[in-house]
């Protein structure tokens, strides 16, 4: 009688093993599919506090879900607290990276203050749905136009791995983490590393290349430390110079997505791709063209197999079929 009930729950916890694989962001390895999700939409924006509802978020999470295991989160704010409860509520499966938006603009070190302490409470309120948090993106590399100091970083890192218990992050840029003398990744449970090379004016025939060699680089900069990439990803439409000619394109974004994916999981490197809608409150340039789905939840070429559902009936949006520039 006793060896039965052993066996009845060894078989239980298999089974539940099995449909719902660990999730390990601290460890090399891959830990399923990951995706950066902001889910603003026309007419909102996170900078003037216009966030998505929560009938908005459940209808992408349930999109994303069929998909992927692992979303990325921004900033301790509205919308990843709707995030979470919608993900909870609904019990989508789903896991976060939790992101703390810190910046170093004038008058925001209340906000940042502010941040640490919701990523915090959020990060305990929902245990079995954070995976990690992230303090701070893009604050340290020097282009960033929310630069922090280095010692800032550390300081709000040391509060942060203080008071949870799931691993802690910095996510930033390729040129941040090659440099020499940065003291930072010692104290990180992971590296969260973003590589784009379509901003380094590279094509599509040379970018998996590009960001193998960057990931490979920081590998022997930080021996034994556990890498992630928090960002990779390819616009589908380009304005300005800082890009190859006509480097945004659906086909060109595929044919990345496809690669990069097939490498990260050979290679058990947690990928997060950047992003899965696009994103009209950056403007009408490329920042608002990365997503694998057009800000009305069409699937763009990369998705349609998955998704032929969202395929769209017409062009929406200059990232469908439009002169790349």
């Amino acid at each position: 009688m006793i060896r039965s009930a052993f066996t009845a729950l060894l078989l239980l916890l298999t089974a539940a093993l099995q449909a719902e694989p660990s999730v390990n962001l601290a460890r090399q390895q891959w830990n399923g599919n990951a995706i950066c999700y902001s889910g603003y939409r026309v007419g909102q924006d996170p900078d003037k506090d216009r966030f998505p509802t929560q009938a908005q978020v459940l209808e992408d999470l349930r999109i994303l879900a069929r998909n992927w295991q692992l979303i990325r989160l921004y900033g301790a704010d509205q919308h990843s607290r709707d995030v979470l409860e919608v993900i909870r509520q609904n019990h989508l499966g789903l896991r976060v990276m939790l992101g703390i938006w810190l910046s170093g603009k004038p008058g925001k070190a209340a906000v940042n203050v502010q941040q640490v302490a919701e990523g915090i409470r959020l990060a305990n309120a929902y245990p079995e749905i954070v995976a990690a948090v992230s303090v701070g993106n893009e604050t340290l590399v020097h282009w960033s136009d929310h630069r922090l100091k280095e010692p800032q970083v550390i300081a709000f890192v040391k509060q942060v791995k203080k008071a949870v218990a799931c691993p802690v992050t910095v996510a930033d840029d390729y040129l941040y983490w090659i440099k020499p003398g940065n003291k930072l990744a010692k104290h990180l449970d992971f590296i969260t590393l973003h590589s784009y090379p379509i901003w380094g004016g590279l094509d599509i025939d040379g970018a998996l290349e590009a960001t193998v060699d960057k990931y490979e680089a920081v590998k022997k900069r930080y021996p034994g430390k556990t890498i992630v990439f928090g960002e990779v990803g390819w616009a589908t439409y380009t304005v300005g110079d800082k890009h190859a000619p006509r480097a945004g394109s659906e086909a060109k974004q595929k044919r990345y997505y496809e690669e990069i994916n097939a490498w990260a999981k050979a290679h058990g490197v947690t990928t997060f791709f950047f992003e899965a809608f696009d994103e009209p409150w950056k403007g009408h340039g490329t920042e608002a063209y990365w997503g694998l789905f057009s800000v009305d939840r069409k699937a763009k070429l990369a998705m349609q197999a998955l998704y032929p559902d969202l395929k769209p009936d017409r062009p929406t949006s200059p990232s469908y079929g439009a002169t790349d520039r």
